[in-house]
C-alpha cells in the first residue's frame, strides 16, 4: 500500500507539473498577443504591458490550477486502466475507493493554494492592475504615444503618427494628426513638436511649420491654412462610457475588492463575489475526486469516448459556477443555497459514479 501510494502521488505531481506548464504558456501567449494588440492601438501604455500580463496572471491561476489538477488524475487514472496497471493493483487487494487518499494528498495542497489565490492574491492583483490603467488614462493623449505608431484618442476622433526628431533639438519629429468634429475633417502635418504645459496644469501640442487641410463632410468646401507655429490643445476624455463599459468597469471593482470588505456589504452582488471565490477551492476539489471514476476506461475500447465525457462534465461545472454566479447576483436565489446546490449534485455525482464502477466486474487480462 505505501508503494502504491507514492507512485501515485508522484505520477499525479508529476502530470500537475507538465499540465501546468503547458496552459500558462498558452495562457500567456495568448494574454500577451491581446496586451500588445491593446497598446498598438493605444488603449494601454507599452511599458505597463508586461506589469498587466503578470498581473492578469496570478488571477487566473486558480482556475488553471483548477483544470492542471484534474486533468492529471483524470491522465493518471485513465494510463493505469489503458496499460492493465489498475489489473495488478485490484489483484494486490487495492480498491478504487484506495485512490482517494494519495489523490487528496496532491489535491488539498493545490485547494489551499487556489483558496489563497482567490481569497487574497487575486482581488490585490485586480486592484494593481486598476491602477494601472487609471494612471494610463491620466496621461495626456501625446503622453500615450510611441514614435513611429498610430494611436487613436478620444474614441476615434483623433489619430496621431508621430515620428522620432531628427534634430537632437527638437522634442518631436514630424507630425502628422487627424481630427474630426462635428463640422469638419481635419488632417494636419508638420515638421515637429513640442509639448507646453501651463501653470494651471493645463497641457498643449504646439507644432512647428507645417499646413492644416479641412474638409467639410457632404460638401464641396475645403479649406488650406499655412502656419509657423500651431497650437492644439490637450483636453482629457470625457463622459460616462457606453453601458458595457461601466458594467465592466463595476464587475472589476467587485473583482478588486478585498473579501473581508465583501462579507461586510451583505448585498447580492458581494454575495455572488464570495460565492465565486469560495467555489473555485471547493470545484478543484470536486474535479479531483470526479476524476476517479471518470478516469476509469476499457483499454480494449479506447479512451477517447470517456475522456471527451470526462472534459465535458468538466467544462460544464465551471460554466454552471458561472451561471449560479449570476443567480446570486440577480437575486433569484442566495448564496448558500446555490452553493449547496451546485458543489452537492456535483459530490452525489462523484459518489454515483463510485459506485457504479465498483459494481462493475473486474476487467479481465
Amino acid at each position: 500500500m505505501s508503494l502504491f501510494k507514492r507512485s501515485v502521488v508522484a505520477e499525479i505531481t508529476s502530470h500537475v507539473g507538465v499540465v501546468f506548464s503547458t496552459l500558462i504558456v498558452v495562457w500567456l501567449s495568448v494574454l500577451l498577443v491581446r496586451l500588445l494588440g491593446q497598446a498598438a492601438e493605444g488603449s494601454i501604455g507599452a511599458d505597463i504591458v508586461f506589469g498587466i500580463a503578470a498581473l492578469s496572471s496570478i488571477t487566473a491561476l486558480p482556475t488553471i490550477l483548477s483544470v492542471s489538477l484534474f486533468i492529471a488524475v483524470l491522465s493518471t487514472i485513465s494510463r493505469n486502466y489503458r496499460e492493465s496497471e489498475m489489473v495488478v493493483w485490484f489483484a494486490s487487494g487495492v480498491s478504487l475507493l484506495d485512490w482517494i487518499r494519495p489523490v487528496l494528498r496532491v489535491a488539498i495542497p493545490v485547494c489551499l493554494l487556489i483558496a489563497v489565490l482567490t481569497l487574497q492574491a487575486s482581488p490585490w492583483a485586480y486592484r494593481q492592475i486598476e491602477e494601472y490603467r487609471q494612471r494610463f488614462e491620466q496621461r495626456s493623449d501625446i503622453a500615450k504615444i510611441a514614435f513611429g505608431q498610430f494611436i487613436e484618442s478620444d474614441q476615434g476622433k483623433r489619430v496621431f503618427f508621430i515620428e522620432e526628431p531628427d534634430n537632437p533639438e527638437d522634442e518631436m519629429g514630424k507630425v502628422f494628426a487627424r481630427v474630426y468634429d462635428e463640422n469638419w475633417y481635419s488632417t494636419i502635418t508638420a515638421d515637429n513638436a513640442h509639448l507646453r504645459e501651463e501653470d494651471n496644469g493645463d497641457r498643449f501640442l504646439v507644432l512647428g511649420p507645417g499646413n492644416r487641410y479641412d474638409m467639410k463632410p457632404g460638401s464641396a468646401e475645403f479649406r488650406l491654412i499655412k502656419f509657423d507655429n500651431y497650437t492644439m490643445r490637450l483636453e482629457s476624455k470625457g463622459g460616462a462610457g457606453t453601458e458595457e463599459n461601466i458594467r465592466n468597469a463595476a464587475l472589476n471593482v467587485m473583482k478588486a475588492r478585498p473579501t473581508g470588505s465583501l462579507f461586510e456589504d451583505q448585498t447580492s452582488k458581494s454575495d455572488s463575489q464570495i460565492m465565486w471565490r469560495i467555489s473555485l477551492p471547493l470545484a478543484a476539489l470536486n474535479l479531483a475526486l470526479l476524476a476517479i471514476p471518470l478516469g476509469a476506461v476499457n483499454p480494449r475500447l479506447g479512451r477517447s469516448g470517456d475522456l471527451v465525457l470526462a472534459g465535458l462534465i468538466g467544462l460544464l461545472y465551471m460554466n454552471t459556477m458561472n451561471l449560479v454566479r449570476g443567480w446570486i447576483s440577480n437575486d433569484k436565489i442566495d448564496m448558500m443555497t446555490g452553493m449547496v446546490l451546485l458543489h452537492g449534485v456535483v459530490l452525489l455525482l462523484c459518489i454515483f459514479l463510485f459506485r457504479k464502477r465498483l459494481t462493475l466486474k473486474k476487467p479481465k487480462v
